[in-house]
């Protein structure tokens, strides 16, 4: 009998708003920090990126035709909340109105993403943006407005996108005062208002959202040691520990894994805390995971050398070998290149094992259902005679779905593949020159051309995989 996905797995895929969505300043819409990180960095920004604000209909065409039963996309903060308070904009409502309706005409679920990265520049040059508890306040505020709007057509609700990602890339993932540029506590004091801002949302979705499930979307890299040798493997639990665990405790136990923590403190990198927060943590757990994955890691100890904090730094060229810098938490664990694993141009792993292990292992220590939110391959697509072949994500997908079909025969708990990305967008570290999509779009860094989508050999392939429940790629 031909292997399949479970009944009702819910196929589609993934973008973000100021990836996507162009129109940074129309409609009322005032800038967000992504708005401002993205410019001036030698890649296209993100003032017009792949129009979808102007052509989502012909966008949701094909999703259609595609066979997607969901689509993942975000929220601007800034397109409904210019100033990100007071008066809501109406255009930026019609704009998310439009959408979401669009999607259900056509039988696609609308799985948004309240908070991608965009926090609205006018509240963090009112207040700093998440270094202020009272971000806290202004997105629950956000977030209550959504749900009263939205809240009886979507029922699965992601709150905010990646925060590990935000945590490790804290100065690309926001914009940070240079006063504060040595002050690595910041991260993980932005961390925790996010905590405090999730949590108080999560109750929200319980209380406003009838059959309400409340989410989040980690940034997940499972974590192998360099060798079996002891210091190694304890570097590997280490990273595991704060990495991953310091993130997924509080979600789904409702507090901070506590090694991770003491870690932090003996660091001077905590965050501060106030009375009340522990038990706002315990009361919103979540119901849900969006899983983004790419790419493994690998740690060992640190070298007595190398010894010191050090910040990740990407690979902005797309020469394999060139990545700026690995992290290292001194006496815990430092990031290196896997010796044993295949990578992209931009020194990312390709592994397809990673998938499972990590599907495995979260569901093991928390036992709650995942959505698979984001899961691509970067690669310079090349447009040939109106075509474009990328084999090679069609193999980097099959063998992830794999991947996620042995997780489920083995008990986990998956209920949808929307993989990273739909069409192709502005990414964030490398323009248009590193594309994820199914979807062509026809511009480059330097010059808009006309936009137009143009279907990938992968697209008609995941159309394929849907229509066969992934029968056509499960082995």
């Amino acid at each position: 009998m031909k292997k399949t996905m479970p009944q009702g797995f819910l196929w589609g895929a993934s973008t973000s708003a100021y990836q996507v969505e162009g129109a940074a300043l129309e409609d009322g819409k005032k800038l967000s920090q992504m708005d401002l990180l993205n410019a001036d960095t030698g890649f296209a920004d993100a003032s017009v990126a792949s129009d979808h604000y102007h052509r989502y209909k012909e966008d949701i065409a094909l999703m259609k035709e595609c066979g997607f039963t969901a689509y993942r996309f975000s929220f601007s903060w800034s397109r409904i909340f210019p100033d990100g308070v007071g008066e809501a904009n109406p255009k930026g409502i019609e704009f998310y109105d439009n959408l979401v309706n669009e999607l259900i005409r056509n039988g696609i679920k609308p799985i948004p993403t309240i908070y991608h990265y965009d926090m609205p520049m006018a509240l963090v040059e009112k207040y700093d943006g998440w270094i202020s508890r009272q971000s806290i306040d202004d997105f629950v505020e956000y977030s209550k407005f959504l749900l009263l709007r939205y809240g009886d057509r979507i029922k699965d609700w992601l709150i905010i996108n990646e925060q590990s990602i935000i945590v490790e890339f804290w100065k690309k993932k926001n914009y940070i005062p240079e006063k504060y540029h040595d002050k690595a506590q910041v991260k993980f004091q932005i961390n925790h208002h996010m905590n405090l801002a999730q949590a108080k949302v999560s109750k929200l979705i319980h209380q406003y959202v009838e059959g309400g499930r409340a989410g989040s979307a980690i940034g997940y890299s499972p974590v192998y040691a360099l060798d079996s040798s002891p210091k190694n493997m304890l570097a590997m639990l280490n990273a595991e520990n704060l990495k991953n665990q310091y993130f997924l405790d509080v979600y789904f136990k409702g507090h901070y894994a506590k090694s991770a923590s003491l870690y932090l403190k003996e660091q001077g990198l905590a965050p501060i805390t106030e009375d009340g927060d522990a038990e706002i943590l315990r009361q919103g757990i979540l119901d849900f995971l969006g899983v983004n994955y790419y790419a493994s890691k690998c740690v060992r100890f640190p070298e007595a050398d190398k010894n010191r904090l050090t910040e990740a730094k990407s690979n902005l060229s797309g020469q394999k070998g060139q990545m700026g810098a690995y992290e290292v938490m001194p006496d815990f664990y430092q990031y290196m290149k896997n010796p044993n694993a295949e990578t992209n141009d931009w020194d990312w792993t390709i592994d397809p094992n990673g998938m499972e292990y990590l599907l495995r292992d979260i569901y093991e220590r928390y036992g709650i259902p995942m959505i698979i939110t984001e899961n691509g391959l970067g690669a310079r697509d090349i447009l040939e005679n109106g075509e474009i072949h990328d084999s090679y994500r069609i193999d980097y997908w099959s063998k992830h779905l794999n991947a996620i079909h042995r997780a489920i025969e083995l008990g986990v708990e998956v209920q949808g593949f929307l993989p990273w990305s739909f069409i192709d967008v502005l990414s964030t570290s490398n323009g248009y020159q590193k594309r994820y999509g199914l979807i062509y779009v026809n511009r480059d860094d330097e010059d808009l051309k006309d936009l137009a989508r143009i279907k990938k050999d992968s697209f008609y392939w995941y159309q394929e995989v849907i229509a066969s429940n992934g029968a056509s790629c499960l082995n």
